[in-house]
């Protein structure tokens, strides 16, 4: 049986703090944030063909900005109101293979991604007025429409948590620590995220199994103090996850 490989594996200087995928494009986008340097920085590759279109891209405000979305090739980011708000203002559009700046608008803020762009607003019109935004130049297309503007589908899959001994009887490789895993099964794999708890040192796994044979394996985090989060995403058959907070890894199933 063929052992699978990672087609991307790529560390960043900083923690990935947030990925968004492409649907039309398959360009996965990542927001890194270095907090000893208060640097925030951007990083696009292709999740075709593995290629880094570019990394560490950074905007003149170092810290208090971050991603909304990629759609259509361009990247969407942000600052904030404030530097103690969540509150997000301003839209700048980047070539998401480039890292060339398209366009800015400054007066507008994002709201979602719809079908056919993205839906945002003034925030300095009440009551919200929400608008149909060009990802190519900035500008507004029409009003939203909330028949003809439906929220855009993602092929991104998730996994969910499940019992070991109810749904994995035998089968996993490690005896888990806790009550639960993340699991999926995908066109004929398993794969399984599981903490195990040896010496006193708690560490999370990521397998991948098929015909009940181990096809790939890998340390996500070690000596962590708590239980993390789902660990790894699946879209288009390139399953994506994250190392140590530091390394971007995909592996193609």
């Amino acid at each position: 049986m063929t052992l699978l490989q990672p087609f991307i594996s790529h560390t960043f200087n900083g923690h990935i703090w947030r990925l968004q995928i492409d649907e039309l494009t398959g360009i996965l986008a990542l927001e890194i944030r270095n907090e000893q340097d208060k640097q925030t920085s951007f990083a696009a590759l292709s999740l075709q063909t593995g290629e880094v279109y570019f990394d560490a891209f950074t905007l003149p405000e170092r810290w208090f900005t971050g991603i909304e979305a990629v759609y259509n090739g361009v990247l969407l980011l942000h600052y904030y109101k404030h530097e103690s708000s969540p509150e997000h203002k301003s839209i700048i559009g980047i070539d998401a293979r480039t890292g060339k700046e398209l366009w800015a608008d400054y007066s507008l803020t994002f709201d979602h991604l719809s079908n056919n762009g993205p839906a945002v607003y003034n925030a300095n019109i009440q009551p919200k007025k929400m608008l149909l935004l060009s990802v190519e130049n900035g500008k507004t297309v029409r009003n939203f429409s909330e028949d003809e503007d439906k929220p855009l589908h993602t092929g991104i899959v998730i996994p969910y948590m499940v019992t070991p001994r109810q749904v994995l009887p035998g089968i996993l490789p490690d005896e888990p620590y806790g009550n639960m895993v993340h699991y999926m099964s995908h066109d004929g794999y398993i794969i399984v995220s599981l903490h195990t708890l040896k010496n006193g040192v708690l560490q999370q796994h990521l397998y991948i199994m098929a015909d009940d044979k181990i096809v790939y394996h890998d340390l996500l985090n070690s000596d962590i103090q708590k239980l993390q989060p789902e660990a790894f995403v699946v879209h288009n058959n390139a399953l994506v996850y994250i190392k140590n907070k530091v390394q971007l890894i995909a592996v193609q199933l």
